[in-house]
């Protein structure tokens, strides 16, 4: 089955897989991007040279459903949203989720699919300022990985209801875990340059 390319991905009816990575893509500047290119550049933003192979492999392990059918539609983190989600886990995996309907809250990762890969310098529409891509929760990055603390309402199957995500309907699922907050929250942590412009 043949897919249409969307920003550096191939969609197909059931499932996307990632194109192989163009090993001589130079760096490009906002003014050599494509206007109408909806993966197009900002001003300032700089994209680099993909790797020329993979290094690993990885399982779609399900699906998530949201109300959210395109990008621009998703709220900017998971916080600013209470919609009801499903997180939809292929039957194969659903033993492992024995025991996680006594958790409040999961941790789930899962692949922004539809995010360019190649940025190393972005300029998000809502803060208007230039950041390496490691300094920011941006899906466009090398491995477009996500990561929501989700608050788990009930399982029913092999599917998790929650509040808590911030993806288009579709997304691939990556890993579902517990949250623990006596190990994974950090009361004093803190982002200098996004405190800053609070």
């Amino acid at each position: 089955m043949i897919g249409r390319a969307y920003c550096g991905m191939a969609l197909t009816k059931r499932y996307w897989r990632p194109l192989r990575p163009r090993a001589n893509l130079p760096i490009v500047k906002e003014a050599q991007a494509d206007k109408d290119d909806p993966c197009g550049l900002r001003e300032g933003e700089v994209a680099v040279a993909l790797p020329a192979r993979f290094d690993a492999s990885l399982y779609y392990i399900g699906r998530i459903r949201t109300p959210w059918k395109h990008r621009q539609d998703c709220p900017k983190n998971p916080r600013e949203s209470d919609a009801v989600c499903f997180v939809e886990l292929d039957p194969r995996w659903s033993e492992g989720l024995k025991g996680l309907e006594t958790a409040s809250h999961v941790v789930v990762l899962y692949w922004m699919d539809q995010a360019r890969r190649d940025l190393v310098l972005q300029a998000p529409r809502h803060y208007g300022e230039l950041r390496g891509t490691f300094a920011l929760r941006s899906p466009v990055r090398p491995n477009p990985i996500a990561v929501s603390v989700a608050r788990l309402l009930r399982i029913e199957g092999n599917t998790l209801v929650v509040v808590g995500l911030d993806c288009v309907d579709g997304t691939p699922l990556l890993d579902i875990k517990p949250y623990f907050a006596s190990t994974d929250s950090e009361p004093d942590a803190c982002v200098g340059w996004h405190d800053h412009k609070e």
